[in-house]
Order: C-alpha cells, then structure tokens, then sequence
C-alpha cells in the first residue's frame, strides 16, 4: 500500500465513518516517519481536519505549578528530579498555601483555564495527601480554574479521595510504550503505572495521560504508546519532546528532528482522535518557530508559562501565536 493509499483509507475511517483506524493502520502511519518530508503536509493537514471534526476548534491552555519539587525517589532516565542523579535540581519544601493560591491567580490573569499541582513523588504518603487536599480547596475556594494533580502512583482509595476533594483531572503518564519502558525506567514498572490510571478512571476523574517523545524510542514504539493510551480513554494526552537535562542519563540524546516531532503530534491525533492533546514540555526546544504548524496539525492545548524544572516561553507569546492562527481559545478571562 502507498502513503497516500494509507492516509486515504485513514481519512475514510476517521471522518466518514467516524470509526478509530486499525492497529495496523496506527503502526502503518508510525512507519511513513521514516519519509516524513514527503508525506508530513499531507499527514498534518489530515490531523487538523480530524481535530476540528472530533474535538472543534477551541484550543486549552493549562498552567502548571511545582509544588513539591526535586527528591524522588524514582530513576526515570528523563528526569532531572530523581535523587538517583547529580542534577542541579535540588529537593524544595511544599509550597505554602498563599504560594499555590498565588500563582494558581497568576495563571488565571494570563488566561489559563486549568491548573495543574504536581509533585515529585512515586507516590503520596500522608504529608503528599493532606498538601493536595489543603491546595485543591484553596485553589477552587480563591479562583475560578478547575483543578488537576499530578502526584505519582495511586492507590484505589487515595484516588477515590482526591475525587471526593473536587479534582476533575488527574495526570499520570504512561511515558513511553511498554516495550520500551525499560530502558528508562527501573525502580517502577509499566503496569503500575496502567493500574494507577484505571484507579483513576474508576474514581470518576478525567484521565491525563501521555509520555515522551525523543528519549530514542523508534516511531513503532510511538504508535505503541498511543493504541495503549487509546486502550485507558484518556480525556487528554500531554506529548512532551525530550529536552535532556544535564545530570541525567539522557542528557546527551539528540534533540528529536523537528519533522519528526511533528510527525507524532500527527499520529497521536490520528489514533486517539477523541482526546485533548496537549502540547506540553519541551515543544519551545526542538519545534522552535514551527510550534504554530503543531496547532495546525492536530494539538488543541497548551502548557502555558514554564514547566516543573525548565522554563517555557512566555504566555503573551503562546497567546499571540493562538491569535496569529485565528484559532479560537478556550479562556475564563476573555484576553483574545
């Protein structure tokens, strides 16, 4: 079969017949990364086509915040929060009460509509639950956002409570597919991380949930990762892009080609078109001026501001990058 046969059959199935395309399919597009030159308008117009068709138009912007940063015990390879890594990031206290509710405000004024607690733990012991509880109350009692965690593995009960504290969204990552999760990762595996997300779902919660791409996985074990992904419904997929980070393992991997980058923002739309898909760390390094061509090629959220231990670009940007496409966002404060 040709590219151009694929992505025609693909086409049939996703907007005609508003149907998912096959296993085969999804690995078939995986395979087209190989030739992206050629292919790739191709592929991202039908990607937006896709997203416009299944999702609409309006585009999210998320902030997130550091509140329990550096020390965790886990070696994922991407890491700079590890303690398994001489990294410059160094373990901080939890943010106080006033400094989440600050910089949830903060985020608000500049048009985000979620905001997202993340800590830098396998898991919450009973200090990490009181924090998220506490936080999450400020956070809904102070602004208007709707609020998300990200907090590690869970069990089934510390999800059921973090659903009873009003949390609409929880964010755990599978990362990478299961195939290739080994090789960043040692001190957890692949199928906590499945189980933490059905706890999640389970729970009543909005799934968040994506992974990384550019830590040497090949375009095979992308597809992978995203009919996995497609497996949990996930309400919305983060794609990171590798930024390796000094003191860790991957810190001397190549930065992810750029086409290549945007051939998976591609065909994570084409096999999980349901979903929002965020675009999130990393996006600033290896995109560059071609972060809008992602917007046009399936993403319909952003990451706004910096991210847990690297800085973004700044939202006025992001926003004018949004304005520039005439692409509509989705916003509490009416900016645009």
């Amino acid at each position: 079969m040709t590219p151009t046969q694929l992505l025609d059959e693909v086409e049939d199935a996703l907007l005609d017949r508003r149907e998912l395309i096959t296993q085969e399919q999804a690995y078939a597009l995986a395979d087209l990364a190989d030739g992206v030159g050629d292919t790739l308008p191709r592929m991202l117009d039908l990607a937006h086509r896709v997203r416009l068709a299944w999702c609409g138009e309006e585009v999210s912007l998320e902030s997130i915040l550091s509140s329990k940063t550096g020390g965790c015990p886990e070696d994922c390879a991407f890491c700079s929060q590890s303690s398994a890594f001489n990294t410059p990031v160094k373990p901080q206290p939890y943010l106080t009460r006033e400094e989440v509710v600050g910089a949830a405000r903060d985020a608000q004024g500049t048009g985000a509509t979620e905001f997202c607690l993340v800590l830098a733990i396998k898991g919450p012991d009973e200090k990490a639950m009181a924090h998220i509880l506490e936080a999450a109350q400020a956070i809904q009692e102070e602004t208007q956002l709707e609020v998300a965690v990200s907090a590690g593995l869970l069990t089934r009960e510390q999800a059921e409570t973090i659903a009873a504290a009003g949390v609409i969204r929880y964010n755990h990552n599978l990362e990478a597919a299961r195939s290739f999760f080994p090789s960043i990762c040692t001190t957890h595996g692949w199928e906590e991380r499945w189980e933490t997300c059905q706890f999640v779902r389970d729970a009543g919660m909005e799934l968040c949930s994506g992974g990384i791409l550019g830590m040497g996985e090949t375009p095979r074990q992308r597809a992978e990762l995203a009919l996995a992904l497609r497996e949990l419904q996930p309400a919305e997929v983060p794609v990171n892009f590798l930024n390796p980070r000094p003191g860790t393992p991957l810190q001397k991997a190549s930065i992810l080609d750029p086409r290549v980058a945007l051939h998976g923002v591609a065909l994570f739309r084409l096999v999980i078109p349901f979903a929002m898909l965020r675009y999130a760390g990393g996006r600033e390094v290896v995109l560059g001026d071609l972060q809008g061509t992602g917007i046009l090629g399936g993403a319909n959220g952003l990451i706004v501001g910096n991210y847990l231990t690297t800085l973004g670009r700044s939202t006025a940007d992001d926003v004018r990058m949004l304005h520039d496409l005439a692409v509509p966002v989705k916003a509490l404060t009416g900016i645009l």
